[in-house]
């Protein structure tokens, strides 16, 4: 069952990832170009000599980013269907689309919206290379607090849910949920690495596009793993 299960969480990814392509060269590269055309811009001010390309930007925004959005829709794709195994029939979600539904708010907000809160996407020529390992590992660091404050969330919403209520064991949840998170968060280091003159507008829309696509990604997952998993359990119970 798990298996099976895998291998549609893995295809309700993969069509994830094409959709988020679609969306990305959309709404997402324009910003990148106008971002790669400031720093260029920068560098010739400078008197800088612009650095080779290893792989051109019309790879890159081609085949490249369809490998990536691909892949990484795939690989969470199948992470969500082993989760939702996990919780089907563990938790008071009874129906299978509902369930796939709820993971995939929870997803979304655990691994993407309280992330980005702290630290939002940054187009291309914004932030130092030099504190890259920093960032890097603040951020990893806020997800699996994000992630760990969501499991422990819902393991308080089921052990309050008889005693309290579903609605107050639910606001209980989330409480604590965002005390765990902005209690962290608060404490991670701050990086303010904007270039002088770097239009605002241009890093606003990058992370407003960056926010939709993950919409999109986590949308996709629920709505379409939901379908397919509901399909399945619904052909098991007929077949016995």
């Amino acid at each position: 069952m798990t298996r099976i299960l895998l291998v549609r969480g893995m295809l309700a990814g993969f069509v994830a990832g094409l959709l988020v392509f679609a969306l990305a060269r959309w709404i997402g590269e324009p910003q990148v170009e106008r971002a790669v055309a400031f720093e260029t811009s920068m560098a010739r001010a400078k008197g800088e000599a612009p650095e080779p390309e290893i792989v051109s930007r019309k790879m890159q925004s081609s085949l490249g980013l369809l490998t990536a959005t691909v892949v990484d829709g795939t690989a969470i794709g199948g992470i969500f269907a082993l989760v939702f195994a996990f919780a089907y029939g563990r938790l008071p979600v009874r129906s299978p689309r509902a369930l796939s539904a709820v993971l995939a708010v929870l997803g979304f907000v655990a691994i993407a919206a309280v992330p980005a809160v702290k630290y939002p996407a940054n187009p291309p020529s914004v932030g130092n290379p030099e504190t890259i390992g920093v960032r890097t590992g603040a951020f990893f660091l806020l997800i699996g607090v994000s992630v760990a404050a969501a499991i422990l969330a819902t393991q308080v919403e089921r052990s309050l849910h008889a005693r309290l209520g579903a609605w107050n064991a639910s606001l209980l949840a989330v409480m604590l949920f965002v005390v765990v998170t902005a209690s962290v968060s608060h404490f991670l280091p701050e990086f303010d690495e904007v270039p002088a003159g770097f239009p605002i507008t241009l890093m606003w829309k990058f992370r407003v596009a960056a926010l939709e696509m993950q919409i999109l990604m986590w949308g996709t997952l629920g709505f379409f793993f939901g379908w397919l998993a509901d399909r399945e359990l619904k052909a098991r119970r007929l077949h016995g």
